[in-house]
């Protein structure tokens, strides 16, 4: 049986950056540094973007993040955010926000080892349960120091990460392939209809939510359990053009009902995320059994434009375009319905539109094969994960088992 220990013992636990809004800057000054936030935690590492920038002498030298720092989301409105982590592949001249913290692991654990346990499904759930509010969600530090981490042998956790690092890289591959396959679509676009953020072709404008019924998701949150029920699905879940149910959160039939009373989601429909991950959104071409909460959902009527082309809209740089013209400045992207309902659609010729379907029909067969090998490798990673935090892949015989 695995040892067990506590964060507390195995990593440094350190407080993000404070700093007086008015002397924050969207872009770099001299003797500013730049700050990392929640936004900038994703299921696929750390992106730095949408960064801050604060005068230097507002971030201590323990506060810059170093090589192997795993950085948490620790205050938040949404639990979807609430305890997002990721690893920092590499040092960074620059902080991260009083929203979030940083655990820097000591010398009894594997780095890799380490912050492969924050993105387990089992982590997600006990923090979403730690963290819960009534307004606003908070991560405390002795929630963090009691969580229990299985602790094998140093080889042991180096095997271990190997494993999960390498069904990690296939993951990203696949991911890499589909975003191809979205350049792709983005040029037919483009050949077609030309940039929408200037609408050279003279297109008629109309606002989305006079062309199509824009809805959201339940604003309410509902009690998960554990054993049956319904799945609801959150912006965390809507990723990569599909709906991933791999760490999907379960409510009971009443409240699965309620909620569909205002915002079932059909075939045909697009959902969109609306907090965290704004964007990506799904063309729904499955009978969806789930319920939404931070979600847009669009319904198509007879007089409505394609959604396929609608979907394509909300997927490219025009969507990012716009939205970022009503950034209120938060902690967090946010897009609110209102918005939605007013997004501008430049609008071709039926004709045009069901034109571009047709050629996008061809890349979405690619894309189809490569999201049944994307969902095949990320079901084999939440395997690998649980297995390797439950003392399974040492069982199974060390260096033995590979992927």
């Amino acid at each position: 049986m695995s040892a067990m220990a506590r964060i507390a013992d195995l990593a440094e636990q350190i407080r993000g950056v404070s700093y007086d809004k008015e002397d924050a800057s969207p872009t770099p000054k001299p003797g500013f540094l730049p700050i990392l936030r929640a936004g900038n935690i994703t299921d696929e590492g750390l992106v730095f973007d949408d960064l801050v920038f604060v005068p230097a002498d507002c971030i201590s030298e323990k506060q810059k993040i170093r090589k192997n720092d795993v950085i948490i989301a620790a205050s938040s409105g949404s639990l979807d955010v609430v305890g997002k982590a990721a690893r920092a592949l590499q040092d960074f001249d620059g902080g991260f926000g009083a929203f979030c913290k940083v655990l820097r692991p000591g010398p009894d654990v594997d780095p890799s080892y380490f912050a492969h346990f924050f993105r387990t499904p089992e982590y997600r759930r006990r923090v979403s349960s730690l963290a819960a509010g009534v307004s606003i969600n908070n991560l405390k530090n002795e929630h963090l120091d009691e969580i229990i981490i299985p602790l094998e042998p140093l080889p042991e956790q180096r095997r271990i990460a190997a494993i999960l690092d390498k069904a990690d890289e296939l993951r990203a591959k696949r991911r890499a392939a589909l975003k191809k396959l979205d350049e792709l679509t983005q040029s037919i676009f483009l050949d077609m209809f030309g940039d929408p953020a200037t609408n050279a072709k003279g297109f008629p404008i109309a606002h989305m939510g006079d062309v199509c019924d824009v809805r959201d998701g339940t604003h309410d949150s509902p009690k998960y359990i554990s054993d049956g029920g319904y799945p609801l699905v959150t912006s965390k879940n809507v990723t990569g053009g599909v709906v991933d149910l791999t760490d999907v959160n379960y409510i009971s039939e009443a409240d699965y009902v309620q909620i569909n009373k205002r915002s079932k989601v059909d075939r045909g429909d697009i959902i969109l995320p609306m907090i965290g991950t704004i964007g990506s959104p799904v063309l729904v071409d499955h009978e969806p059994c789930y319920a939404i909460k931070n979600v847009a959902l669009i319904k198509f009527l007879k007089t409505s434009p394609s959604a396929v082309f609608v979907r394509h809209l909300l997927s490219g740089h025009y969507f990012d375009y716009i939205v970022s013209r009503k950034n209120r400045g938060g902690t967090q992207k946010f897009v609110s319905l209102g918005d939605l309902r007013a997004f501008p659609l430049p609008l071709p010729s039926k004709g045009e539109q069901q034109e571009f379907a047709r050629r996008v029909e061809a890349v979405e067969k690619a894309r189809t094969i490569s999201r049944t090998s994307e969902a095949e490798l990320n079901a084999l990673f939440a395997s690998l994960q649980h297995r390797a935090f439950s003392g399974d892949l040492v069982s199974a015989g060390r260096g033995q088992l590979t992927v």
